[in-house]
């Protein structure tokens, strides 16, 4: 049995008797510090091993910049720090080869709540060298009684390598007592043993798997090695190895890879590895992943980045907002040592290092983005994968709006391959001043849509947008290289500029637009011919002044209230039905309904009554076959005009 598990077990035999020595008393102002860092300062309970564990390997990593000068201070060859549960004495124990404390020490930084040993060591090391200053975590000096979170006595073993006696600290959190170490609780090699006489309702902590799993989760990365005692043997517990801080040249794929799995619990390989050491006024390191793959819960998740935020190692949170929401795919670790946190290390202040960690960051992934971008193949697999989500940052980010932009890709009317804007302005027509668009939800139904059919003809390009977001980021994009975004269905004007050959003569429409307006009422804001229906009758365009139809839609499905924008229903004069219509002297009230109808289904959307559409459109195949000469339809007089059974 070794001499901190011995000491553990003696201490542990008596947990709710504190050990002789000279009694101190916690000032008022101490005690009500000690209270909030117990009840409010962290809003995990597991979060103590965290803090207890950096505590510890801060310990070893002085003694090991000391041993650089004093041979005396020299570590031994397996210093480690050690976690040992023991369960019948319902005790936590801390273990570390360090550099210990002697009474003094102890009394100054264990006696005062907020003033760490290691941030004072820290300021000692000013003028050192700094490839020989240790990696120190510890920053406040309060991280230490977060073991009153789940204990209700704490004692302290420490041992100086000077070769002093050992002393002992002892606390419930109300005052302490400090005494030489007796037999049954010395350390006879220097370091600190960091003993926690658990409360009934924290006994989950003397489980070595979920001690494993928090070391795992807060301390995987650090590099001194924790081990967790269990079935009598000493486990590794973390991993030991930040990657991120390693040379790319000396990291393979298959370390990346297995990085990234584990990383986020993921089963694919990267699309793109993005592994950066920023140096100067801005020093951290950054191992970021272009998943290969779409998360399933992309886009029901709260629209927060969360790359894990290392300091020195140690994971702090993946709650910093490292990224913008528009780059929330994005996987990975980002390490400084320049951060400055609050007390408790969960809430980050808002620091101007911590806002030119982000701005970095964000350059660098757009870099990568446009470098990938560069390779079509490439990058269609990220842009199928994460498109809509970039597609946010047109809307959301003024500040990148263009750059994110220029890697926007889209299908279009004119290509089988996706199109960016920079190709779409290259070829465009002589004299065209905008970029066509058409917003629906399905790509193949918009490549069908009646609303394509006059630019087709005028070899128009129209960019075919089908993802929710499509229905917002045009207008806040506004346009690109001086060629404003507009949608074809309030841009049947621009067309006008374009004339066709050959084009059959329109029908005289200005007595049945006034007519079909009358039909239809308020259900639309007006009737006009158009020159952009080719081979359709009839489609819906949005008034002048009112919001995009795909728009509309979208915000009636979700529920949001949208004040109401009748439709134009536009007509084709070269059309064989509409000239017919122009020529009929009869009612229109039911063609007229049945035209709405007809460009609504177009649209994507239901008739404004199923049954009755249904019923109209019986009526008039019924009207049809019974004037044809080969057939007649029962209930229908021949020359009834379309409709009239209806």
């Amino acid at each position: 049995m070794d001499e901190a598990t011995a000491s553990a077990q003696q201490t542990a035999e008596q947990p709710g008797k504190e050990p002789p020595g000279e009694r101190h008393e916690f000032g008022a102002e101490v005690g009500r510090l000690l209270d909030l860092v117990v009840h409010a300062l962290y809003s995990e309970r597991e979060i103590f091993l965290r803090e207890l564990v950096a505590n510890a390997a801060d310990a070893i990593d002085r003694r090991r910049f000391l041993a650089l000068t004093d041979p005396a201070m020299a570590l031994p060859p397996d210093a480690k720090v050690r976690i040992l549960p023991d369960r019948p004495g319902r005790a936590l124990i801390i273990a570390d080869d360090g550099i210990g404390m002697g009474r003094d020490e102890l009394a100054s930084q264990l006696g005062t709540i907020a003033r760490s040993g290691t941030r004072a060591f820290g300021e000692e090391l000013a003028s050192a060298r700094p490839e020989d200053r240790p990696s120190l975590i510890g920053q406040f000096g309060v991280g230490f009684y977060s073991a009153f979170m789940v204990a209700e006595r704490v004692e302290v073993v420490s041992r100086r390598p000077d070769g002093s006696e050992a002393w002992l600290w002892s606390s419930d959190g109300s005052g302490y007592t400090l005494a030489p170490a007796t037999r049954e609780t010395d350390r006879e090699s220097p370091g600190t043993s960091v003993t926690l006489f658990l409360k009934p309702d924290a006994e989950e902590f003397l489980d070595p798997v979920i001690l494993e799993t928090i070391v795992r989760k807060w301390a995987d990365h650090i590099t001194v090695p924790i081990t967790i005692a269990r079935d009598g043997k000493d486990l590794p517990a973390n991993e030991g190895t930040a990657l991120w801080r390693k040379p790319r040249a000396e990291i393979s794929e298959q370390s990346y890879n297995e990085f990234y799995r584990h990383l986020g619990h993921l089963f694919d390989t990267p699309a793109a590895v993005i592994h950066w050491h920023a140096e100067g006024a801005l020093d951290f390191s950054s191992l970021l992943f272009i998943p290969g793959s779409r998360p399933m819960d992309l886009f029901e998740q709260d629209r927060h980045a969360h790359v894990r935020l290392h300091v020195r190692r140690m994971f702090i949170t993946d709650q910093a907002d490292l990224l913008p929401p528009w780059l929330r795919f994005i996987q990975g670790v980002v390490d400084t040592e320049d951060l400055p946190l609050n007390v408790s290390r969960e809430m980050l202040q808002a620091t101007p290092v911590l806002a030119r960690i982000r701005k970095a960051l964000v350059n660098r992934v757009l870099t990568e983005l446009k470098t990938r971008a560069k390779d079509p193949a490439e990058y269609e697999k990220i842009w199928e994968n994460f498109g809509p989500v970039l597609k946010e940052g047109v809307w959301d980010d003024d500040e990148h709006r263009k750059e994110i932009a220029s890697l926007l890709r889209f299908r279009s009317s004119a290509s089988n391959s996706l199109v960016s804007l920079a190709d779409y302005v290259a070829r465009r027509q002589p004299g065209q001043e905008a970029i066509y668009i058409l917003r629906g939800d399905d790509p193949a139904q918009l490549a069908s849509s009646p609303q394509l059919e006059g630019f087709r003809a005028r070899k128009l390009e129209v960019l075919l947008l089908a993802d929710p977001i499509d229905a917002f980021w045009p207008d806040r994009l506004d346009d690109y290289e001086g060629m404003k975004i507009r949608s074809i269905t309030q841009a049947a004007a621009d067309l006008e500029k374009f004339p066709l050959e050959n084009e059959p003569a329109p029908a005289d429409t200005e007595l049945l637009t006034a007519r079909l307006k009358s039909a239809l009422g308020d259900a639309v804001s007006a009737v006009r011919p158009t020159t952009r229906l080719v081979e359709s009758a009839v489609a819906l365009a949005a008034a002048d002044k009112g919001p995009d139809l795909h728009l509309q839609r979208l915000m009636r499905r979700s529920g949001r209230p949208m004040p109401a924008a009748a439709p134009v229903l536009e007509i084709n004069p070269r059309h064989p039905l509409i000239q017919a219509l122009a020529a009929s002297k009869g009612a229109l009230d039911e063609q007229a309904a049945l035209l709405l109808d007809l460009a609504r289904v177009q649209e994507g959307d239901p008739p404004a009554d199923p049954s009755r559409f249904a019923r109209r459109v019986a009526a008039a195949l019924a009207a049809t076959l019974a004037a044809s000469p080969t057939g007649s339809a029962p209930g229908s007089p021949p020359g009834s005009p379309p409709g009239s059974a209806a």
